[in-house]
């Protein structure tokens, strides 16, 4: 029996310097660079994972510049999206005005867009300004579909996100 396919395209989202690019290119590629250049619009990448044996699952993972200049376009490329990942830099207090602000682009076409919260930078304890209680009720305040602390230097849950995303949207396609 041949295995189905699904393609998801999935958008990463959150404020300049959040780590976007480093989660990404961790995951994708194994990699990690303590210094990346800054995104100019959007980038993305691609993934195919083999899912329990009964579906092959491609991420497209659209990389969205965390930059304000930027924002005006992203509503562009928000269409036809099936998950994001919002990435707050724990080691940085976000305004809750720029967290409404990202859920709304991201939710432009689908009030109901499954959105996955990822605290980064979690190997930084001695500099972490964000805690749990926060981002707990950030995920609840937005009906968010999780939330999961990182490290894309270390790797720490770093394929987690992932999967958990990828589940996710492989349950709502009921593979």
């Amino acid at each position: 029996m041949e295995k189905k396919k699904f393609l998801f395209k999935t958008l990463t989202i959150g404020e300049g310097g959040a780590g976007k690019t480093s989660l990404l290119r961790r995951y994708v590629e194994g990699k990690f660079n303590d210094s990346t250049v800054l995104t100019v619009g959007v980038d993305f990448y691609i993934k195919e994972l083999d899912f329990e044996s009964k579906a092959e699952c491609t991420l497209q993972l659209w990389d969205f510049s965390g930059q304000i200049r930027f924002r005006h376009l992203l509503g562009n490329y928000v269409m036809g999206a099936r998950a994001a990942l919002l990435l707050v830099d724990l080691t940085r207090m976000p305004e809750m005005e720029e967290l409404v602000e990202w859920v709304n682009i991201v939710r432009t076409h689908d009030p109901v867009l499954p959105i996955l919260l990822i605290g980064t930078k979690a190997d930084l304890k001695d500099l972490i300004a964000v805690d749990d209680g926060f981002m707990l009720n950030v995920m609840n305040t937005f009906n968010m579909a999780g939330y999961i602390k990182v490290s894309a230097k270390t790797g720490h849950n770093v394929n987690k996100v992932f999967k958990v995303i990828a589940k996710k949207l492989m349950n709502q396609n009921k593979y």
